[in-house]
């Protein structure tokens, strides 16, 4: 099967699913392994639409039904007739691919990638994932995580578990808070703001 036909890229609404040219066989298939591998990430996300110019309105449906009906991922209002483009992007992200990583990057590996990462495994300490785009890890994050290499500050750091040795998004390096770090058992995502790297749970929390 043709692989890279699928990508996702978020905004602070929602994720967009991309879609390359291809066969629409191979785009399902595609489509279906990849919220499998990660559907405890997108679970909670807001999916907002799918792009792809060489879908029609048929295909995008189809698609869009898998997402809502097999994995029971929440679906924007406005995505499933409009397919609108998202009006505010992570600044020289959104024209990016995404590279997926299914296994664990162990200590002394160098992973770079001119788009944004996403690793489906652990980060271990000595490990280290740099990418213009985003970075996001289905596991844990204790090596280094460099997002925004050429200095975009919009891009952003994600992962199961952020235990980094070094955390730096465009020109900014995130320090590590003092004392004992507990673990918030939700997704974590790491931003900029105001020349400072946050941390804050991905998924909302919900009333019990």
């Amino acid at each position: 099967m043709k692989e890279g036909l699928i990508s996702f890229r978020g905004i602070k609404e929602g994720i967009y699913i991309y879609i390359k040219e291809g066969d629409f066989n191979h785009i399902k298939q595609e489509l279906i392994e990849k919220l499998k591998k990660s559907i405890d990430f997108f679970k909670g996300a807001n999916i907002l639409g799918i792009k792809g110019e060489d879908l029609s309105k048929n295909q995008k449906e189809e698609l869009l039904q898998i997402i809502k009906d097999e994995y029971k991922l929440s679906l924007s209002e406005e995505g499933l007739p409009s397919y609108l483009e998202p009006e505010e992007v992570y600044e020289d992200i959104t024209d990016s691919m995404t590279k997926f990583i299914n296994s664990t990057i162990r200590s002394g590996q160098v992973i770079e990638y001119d788009g944004s990462i996403v690793i489906i495994g652990d980060v271990n300490p000595g490990a280290l994932i740099r990418a213009k785009g985003n970075i996001v890890i289905l596991g844990t994050l204790r090596g280094v995580a460099h997002a925004g290499i050429d200095g975009n500050d919009k891009a952003i750091v994600a992962a199961y578990d952020l235990q980094p040795t070094q955390l730096r998004i465009g020109n900014i390096i995130g320090r590590k808070p003092d004392g004992e770090i507990i673990a918030s058992k939700l997704p974590e995502v790491a931003k900029s703001h105001n020349g400072e790297v946050f941390i804050e749970p991905y998924l909302r929390k919900t009333n019990r």
